[in-house]
């Protein structure tokens, strides 16, 4: 039997030992599983590690900076003095390293990647409150998922009565999140949310702008009622030519 031959038969015994057992033995199964790593500050500046674990044991690892597999058991020792004669395997290797070497500029543009929040500050119906208004400062679109938000009054960061959500996923590799302020209004003062990201040069400052909102909610509720009588309009036609199709009019004498 060749090397190579008898390389891939031992590597085939192993592998289908380590998947096989789990499958028919009991919940305490012993079990093995890969590690791949990629450390890297640049395609130039690489290390490309595989290791096999089994049993929770560290047996075999190939450092791409050896070139080679090292093995941490006596048994794994003798398979990897066979491995490493084996030039298909090193090729294998290799292959693996200059791939990851290849996306190495992606994954550091993915990683350095900054997006700008878009932010909206609203008044909502503040339930089961002690107070009669609530804020919410809701943040979207941002990237990386590191944010601080921040409610201030006339100046001064509030630290009380404010609730805030995670930084939710929006399945996009962008993140959103919303803050929360319970608050008894007060007249001429202002409420800000302060919103620090990694995107900006300096906190953002979004001022809460009640006679804005107002103003807002009232071209919204004009805009429906104008909807909605489109609607009844549009309706009423159609109800008058249904009923007037089948009619022929009747000259008088």
């Amino acid at each position: 039997m060749c090397l190579f031959s008898y390389v891939n038969m031992l590597i085939r015994s192993f592998f289908s030992l380590l998947f096989l057992l789990p499958l028919f033995s009991r919940a305490d199964a012993l079990f093995g599983y890969f590690l791949l790593r990629g450390q890297f500050t640049s395609p130039d500046d690489l290390v490309y590690v595989e290791q096999i674990y089994y049993n929770k044991v560290f047996l075999i690892e190939y450092n791409s900076t050896e070139g080679k597999y090292t093995g941490y058991t006596e048994r794994a020792i003798e398979w990897t003095h066979d491995f490493n004669k084996n030039p298909i395997l090193l090729m294998k290797e290799k292959k693996n390293e200059e791939h990851l070497r290849s996306n190495v500029p992606l994954i550091l543009a993915l990683l350095s990647k900054t997006v700008e929040p878009s932010v909206r500050v609203r008044s909502v119906d503040a339930a089961s409150s002690k107070h009669p208004g609530m804020l919410v400062c809701s943040v979207y679109g941002f990237y990386p998922k590191q944010i601080r938000v921040a409610w201030l009054r006339n100046g001064k960061e509030v630290t009380s009565e404010v609730t805030s959500t995670e930084e939710l996923p929006n399945g996009n590799w962008l993140y959103q999140m919303h803050s929360y302020l319970e608050f008894t209004p007060r007249p001429g003062e202002t409420i800000t949310c302060k919103v620090e990201h990694a995107s900006l040069v300096e906190p953002g400052l979004y001022d809460w702008d009640p006679a804005f909102e107002s103003q807002r909610n009232k071209i919204a509720v004009g805009t429906a009622g104008l909807l909605l009588g489109l609607v009844f309009l549009v309706a009423g036609l159609i109800y008058y030519k249904k009923n007037t199709a089948g009619r022929v009019l009747v000259p008088t004498s």
